[in-house]
């Protein structure tokens, strides 16, 4: 062999400072064709990821093998998001490179802040379905479990979030446009998915019924492949995006006659599937191509699973015992009757059979009590665009409702609620339902909405099958959201508790032993200090806006909707506003009120919503009698690289959903590990924050889940009383209506308040407001008059959060629901893997 070939490896490989920056020059010019002097930023984040990669693909190659040589049980996680963020730091960081890397940069006279920073979040997702999703592949990667997460690989992203004169304006994500240096496409793994035509029902060779989808558009999915580095490089996985292509992509005919756009007609359709992150359904063909793009996924998916499992088995039998499959809320539900078309129509599988393979190879997490949430399509949107899917659904459903009947279920409205179809109007399928039935084990995320699901929503279905609920608390990985968000707070960790935490995070109740300690608490304190700095420069730079580091930051970042009440911390934010300004002698402790998310392209009252805190801020931040005593910050483009400086600065973390509508929440445990104190309602997994870190070391206001409820159905709820009967919140509401925050459009406001009055308040907005703003006034009161105080909680809210990792979860899936082992590292027998 040459020599130069086996030295090139040998670099190619090398984990020291030389070699990786050899490693980086070599493809500076011979993969991105730049030299030092002609290099843009992207052009050396472009070279130093591929060096870095080099360095990752004999081990994913490694863990595939030994996947197959162990013929380990794989689990694939079905999911329409995957918010992963930036990738260089984590991978080095998982690979133990980072100080290598950056000190091989700095020799190439590049600074490596800035190669980092032009690294775009990759836009797979929007909110915490999707950062859950990242979590756990981060997880499985880092407990050795062999894994694969299947998803979209979105060309626009869900969108770029941008305000003109407060206003919420969607704008494409660009994060493809230098290309993705972390990926490999994969032209040659490509499968066709059906669409439209028609079925044909024909014999089998025994004579039985048999049927034939035909006539159908079909669209091609085009495999691109990320590896997923876990901690210490245990393992590595892989996140499969599929992208669609056209069958044809240009017509050649129609280009000579000269009918140019009719040309590329079908590569426009066809890659629309995967262009955007859930497209506008406020009408029938954004509902459509939303549809179309849940299918599309999962038929690719499930095609590449049974491909992957067809090399090494003969037969379906054993496809329970070495695939496991989690549908990762309701999108990719269709995922069931898909693989039943699969093995019955194009494998010769005996239904029940395939039935029994279906449900043991399927599991689903619900996220969302909202009945709006979970998805129902119409019938004749299913019957029109996958046809053979219909008839399997109607199929599954009748073979299950007569066993019901024959068990002796007579009762015709419980018939009607456990029906895979909703026949009130227009007839829709209930996916929940479907999931639900087509999968062995069904969980919730936080163990009140698991118990919500089993009394509401999955009533009648938990009664049928009761031991098939289960809850899985959430969880978050710590390298993202300590160890890379908060550097400063994890040196600071380790210094006293030493390293064990990034394994295992319950390591972190070692640091209870530090309340109370002087030294630890400044410097606690002072990591905090440095975190907000960033942040104000941070806000500074983008907005123009100068905020105090002595303020109390108060953070409310996730996405806009009705139930997770921006719009309650806006009214306190009022209230507080006037209070200031009427009452300037009394010593207040200022306060910078900071809001991130996006809201749905079509949900108007979350954008209206934005349109008032922008609104309020240009008030307030303008106002000279509280300019150093309170501003309001809405930061665009809410993102993961945003988190990761805005979670690290916060001091309270605003969890202040209403109650029984959270399903659990993430962005309150990375708050919370991070050192900051939540004030929120007892929702989601609030409550079991609640109980790591004590009831003195948490603002808990307002109704609970069945308070709430009770309030709801009662029908004696009169928030216009309840308003009347609090002179702060008539107030604030009355300045909304009355245009003081909009004097170019007095009315603008009118659809909140009028939601708030006559439309009932569905979210009771107005009976936690009294509760809600004197919780606030305690938190601000400890924060300015005891500051030991609020620190030493803040200690006990980060030592607290070790059963929050996204580790212990994925454990607990993969002994309960997935019954899916670690594999097994050289020398290491079954048993000993950990």
């Amino acid at each position: 062999m040459d020599s130069r070939f086996i030295d090139g490896e040998i670099e190619r490989r090398s984990l020291n400072v030389e070699g990786l920056k050899r490693s980086i020059l070599e493809h500076l010019v011979y993969s991105v064709g730049k030299d030092t002097h002609a290099a843009a930023s992207h052009d050396w984040l472009q070279a130093v990821v591929t060096a870095v990669r080099d360095r990752v693909v004999d081990g994913w190659m490694d863990t595939t093998r030994a996947a197959y040589d162990q013929d380990a049980k794989r689990v694939y996680y079905l999911s329409l998001e995957f918010l992963i963020g930036r990738l260089l730091r984590s991978n080095l960081t998982n690979l133990g490179l980072y100080e290598s890397c950056r000190q091989a940069v700095d020799l190439v006279g590049v600074a490596f802040d800035e190669v980092l920073e032009s690294e775009p979040d990759a836009a797979l997702g929007n909110g915490g379905l999707g950062r859950l999703a990242a979590c756990f592949l981060d997880s499985m990667a880092s407990l050795g479990l062999p894994g694969c997460g299947y998803g979209i690989r979105y060309r626009f992203g869900l969108f770029e979030q941008r305000f003109e004169r407060g206003w919420q304006i969607e704008r494409p994500e660009q994060w493809l446009q230098f290309g993705n240096p972390w990926e490999f496409g994969r032209p040659e793994v490509l499968y066709p998915v059906q669409f439209y035509g028609r079925v044909e029902e024909t014999r089998d060779h025994d004579g039985n019924r048999a049927y034939r989808w035909v006539d159908t558009e079909n669209v091609m999915a085009m495999a691109f492949d990320n590896p997923v580095v876990g901690y210490g490089g245990r393992a590595i996985n892989t996140l499969r995006l599929w992208s669609a292509r056209p069958t044809h992509s240009f017509d050649f005919n129609l280009f000579a006659s000269g009918d140019y756009m009719k040309a590329l007609e079908s590569k426009v359709m066809s890659e629309n599937l995967s262009r955007v992150l859930y497209p506008a359904d406020s009408h029938l063909a954004g509902q459509e191509l939303r549809f179309k793009q849940e299918y599309f996924f999962t038929s690719a998916s499930l095609q590449d699973i049974l491909r992957r499992y067809r090399q090494h088995h003969a037969s379906f039998e054993a496809l329970p015992d070495k695939v496991a499959i989690q549908l990762n809320d309701t999108h990719p539900a269709i995922a069931i009757a898909e693989l039943m078309r699969q093995l019955v129509d194009l494998n010769g599988v005996a239904w029940d059979q395939a039935w029994e393979i279906t449900t043991g190879v399927f599991a689903y997490t619900n996220h969302t009590l909202l009945p709006e949430a979970l998805e129902a399509w119409p019938v004749s949107l299913i019957e029109r665009v996958l046809p053979r899917h219909m008839q399997i659904i109607y199929d599954i459903n009748g073979r299950f409702l007569q066993r019901v009947r024959a068990q002796g279920g007579s009762d015709h409205q419980r018939l009607s609620r456990l029906s895979l179809i909703d026949e009130r109007g227009d007839r829709r399928v209930r996916m929940g339902n479907l999931a639900f039935l087509g999968s062995h084990k069904v969980n919730g995320v936080s163990a009140l909405h698991t118990e919500l699901m089993k009394q509401t929503v999955f009533a009648d279905f938990h009664a049928e099958f009761p031991d098939r609920i289960t809850n899985k608390t959430n969880g978050i990985t710590p390298r993202r959201w300590l160890l890379e968000a908060n550097p400063g707070l994890a040196r600071l960790i380790t210094s006293r508790i030493g390293p064990t935490w990034l394994k295992d995070l319950t390591a972190l109740k070692d640091l209870t032993a530090k309340v109370g300690d002087v030294d630890f608490r400044e410097e606690f304190r002072r990591v905090k200090r440095r975190n907000k700095i960033k942040l104000a420069n941070l806000i500074s730079r983008r907005m123009g806006i100068e905020i105090s580091v002595d303020s109390l930051f108060d953070v409310h970042v996730k996405r806009i909707h009705e139930y997770k009440r921006q719009l309650l911390n806006l009214l306190q934010t009022v209230a507080l506003y006037n209070d200031m300004r009427a009452n300037q002698t009394v010593d207040w402790l200022p306060v910078t009120k900071i809001f991130g998310g996006k809201a749905a392209p079509s949900y108007h009252m979350a954008k209206l919503i934005i349109k008032l805190i922008n609104d309020v801020a240009e008030v307030v931040n303008h106002d000279p009698a509280v300019l150093d005593l309170l501003k309001v910050v809405f930061l665009p483009n809410y993102n993961v690289t945003a988190a990761e400086i805005i979670i690290p600065a916060a001091d309270l973390s605003e969890q202040i959903s209403t109650a029984g509508l959270e399903a659990s929440g993430t962005g309150n445990m990375k708050l919370a590990l991070n050192g900051a104190l939540t004030i929120g309602t007892l929702d989601g997994a609030n409550v079991e924050i609640k109980d790591a870190v004590g009831a003195e070391n948490i603002f808990i206001f307002g109704l609970d889940a069945e308070e709430a409820g009770a309030l709801r159905q009662g029908g004696a709820y009169n928030p216009r009383e309840v308003i009347a009967a609090n002179p702060s919140l008539r107030r604030a509401l009355d300045m909304i209506a009355g245009g003081t925050f909009s004097p170019d459009e007095p009315h603008r406001f009118h659809p909140i308040v009028q939601a708030l009055t006559d439309g009932g308040d569905h979210f009771l907005v107005t009976a936690d407001f009294a509760d809600y703003q004197q919780t606030h006034e305690a938190a601000c009161a400890l924060y300015r008059d005891d500051p030991d105080a609020w620190t030493d909680k803040a200690v006990i809210n980060t030592a607290s959060m070790g059963w929050f990792s996204s580790d212990r979860t994925v454990a607990e899936y993969a002994r309960e629901i997935w019954n899916a082992q670690p594999l097994l590292r050289d020398g290491e027998d079954e048993g000993q893997a950990d």
